[in-house]
């Protein structure tokens, strides 16, 4: 489908929060999906993910995650200065700010005069598929797609010294897919049967897909892009939002 882009600002305690907002060009109400970058907010590859899952009849609204830190419009850059910078701004949020943060997205997408009433998703890469998995326990959430999420196994996100994400699987109430590479020494194996352990405790209804592929595999930039692995996670994706909302 063919898209519009925009930039939103909306304030979360007192800081404007910057969205980069895709949808479908032709009328009509499509679900709304919140989406979530990775460390370095905003770039081109996170704007082309979010672009493209809108062009599959989606509302999709990223948001940048370091906005209380960041001035507006701040893309980190891919090096070693951009990951260490990206890494401090995590760990100067808290792990009840980023929630609100998800709160906000969620009440804004379903405020949004395109968005299908009762049909909310979330997505999210890195830091961002951990984010994504808190944002599941919101009990609007039907469907949530967590690609290499970091951390929710050991607890690691922002300031807090444990997010207890893991322990709160029950509070899932909607689908999930879980993406992992194998080659991923930030997810190892072990870690992600803590995770599938926990979630099989809770009862959530979840799926699991691997690929023989490394961290940030489907950032279409730099030397860890698999292309194969990431149209064959897409599909996925894609297939559980519209399975989910059908």
């Amino acid at each position: 489908m063919i898209i519009t882009t925009e930039y939103v600002d909306s304030p979360v305690d007192d800081s404007p929060m910057r969205m980069f907002v895709a949808q479908p060009k032709a009328e009509g109400k499509y679900p709304g999906i919140l989406c979530y970058s990775d460390i370095f907010q905003l770039t081109g590859p996170m704007l082309r993910a979010c672009a493209r899952l809108a062009g599959y009849g989606f509302v999709c609204a990223a948001p940048e995650i370091y906005h209380r830190i960041e001035p507006p419009g701040s893309a980190i850059p891919f090096d070693d200065d951009g990951r260490t910078r990206g890494l401090a701004d995590a760990s100067k949020t808290t792990v009840a700010q980023f929630d609100r943060d998800a709160r906000a997205v969620l009440d804004y997408l379903a405020a949004h005069p395109r968005v299908s009433s009762g049909r909310l998703g979330v997505m999210g890469f890195c830091i961002g598929g951990h984010l994504a998995f808190r944002a599941a326990f919101n009990r609007d959430v039907q469907a949530t797609v967590c690609c290499y999420g970091t951390g929710i196994h050991n607890g690691k996100l922002g300031q807090d010294e444990d997010a207890g994400s893991r322990a709160r699987a029950a509070d899932i109430s909607g689908e999930l897919l879980l993406v992992w590479g194998t080659c991923d020494p930030h997810i190892p194996e072990d870690a992600r049967a803590l995770i599938e352990t926990e979630l099989q405790r809770a009862g959530t209804k979840f799926a699991v897909k691997l690929y023989d592929a490394e961290h940030a595999f489907m950032r279409d930039e730099g030397a860890r892009y698999d292309p194969e692995a990431t149209d064959e996670a897409w599909g996925e994706m894609v297939g559980l939002f519209r399975r989910v909302w059908q």
